[in-house]
């Protein structure tokens, strides 16, 4: 495992800020789900999710994603925790351990880093702080939540509540086991890549090629078998044979 090869992998240095290196990985790697239907199973731990996403150059969902950019920020001295997280439900929160994300100890305060929640929060958010925290892509506060719990609001609306205690990675495997079997699990329902350009996000969701700026309108269009390849290989990397079948299709 080499952490130099992982920089290279996002276009980073060893000396990048926090935000520098969260805004690399948001850019470089995708937020994807295709393991889960190509029945690719990656174990949580260290070595499997680096050699996913360095050396097969993929990307992966929060598991993987925060624990591999875990491992990263690791080798780089930062003081890094992973922690569990609920994601918001609309009538409350989903179960523990739904998402994992991470928090960075700098100067003392508490930042949360997450490069593995989809659309999401550009920079670090300080957890110690009360006020609004202005992003490139919206507002966000953090509160209090019962039990020392914090619930992260993106412009008003919570986006999951976040139990800052720490957790290792094996603590998420059944989790982890769970969105990548169950026919309930969201990931299973349909492919799914996503990531950060310098000016917008481009996600391809399905057949659907979706394209949301920071400043314009959302743009949506229809991809061909064959545009789905070329889409998954020139614009998030991803060399596939084929597009792979869903694992549990909705009836």
């Amino acid at each position: 495992m080499d952490a130099t090869a992982y920089l290279a992998r996002i276009g980073g240095a060893a000396d990048d800020s926090l935000e520098a290196l969260m805004a690399r990985h948001l850019e470089t790697v995708p937020f994807e789900n295709l393991s889960v239907h190509q029945r690719d199973h990656v174990p949580l731990e260290d070595p499997a999710l680096v050699e996913k996403i360095v050396d097969r150059r993929r990307g992966g969902f929060c598991y993987e994603l925060n624990g591999a950019f875990a491992w990263l920020l690791g080798e780089l001295g930062w003081e890094v925790t992973r922690c569990s997280a609920r994601v918001a439900t609309g009538d409350g929160f989903s179960f523990p351990g739904d998402h994992m994300a991470l928090i960075v100890r700098r100067d003392g305060r508490q930042i949360l880093v997450d490069v593995g929640f989809g659309r999401f929060a550009v920079g670090p958010l300080d957890l110690d702080s009360g006020e609004e925290q202005p992003d490139r892509a919206g507002v966000f506060t953090v509160r209090g939540a019962p039990d020392g719990e914090l619930d992260v609001l993106w412009d008003g609306k919570a986006q999951y509540r976040l139990d800052p205690r720490e957790r290792s990675l094996a603590d998420f495997v059944p989790l982890a086991w769970w969105h990548r079997t169950s026919p309930t699990s969201p990931f299973g329902q349909g492919l799914l890549a996503s990531r950060l350009t310098p000016t917008s996000r481009v996600t391809l969701s399905g057949s659907q090629f979706i394209e949301t700026p920071d400043d314009g309108e959302r743009t949506e269009r229809e991809l061909s078998v064959d545009e789905q390849l070329a889409t998954y290989r020139e614009t998030f990397g991803i060399a596939l044979d084929a597009v792979p079948p869903v694992l549990h299709p909705a009836d």
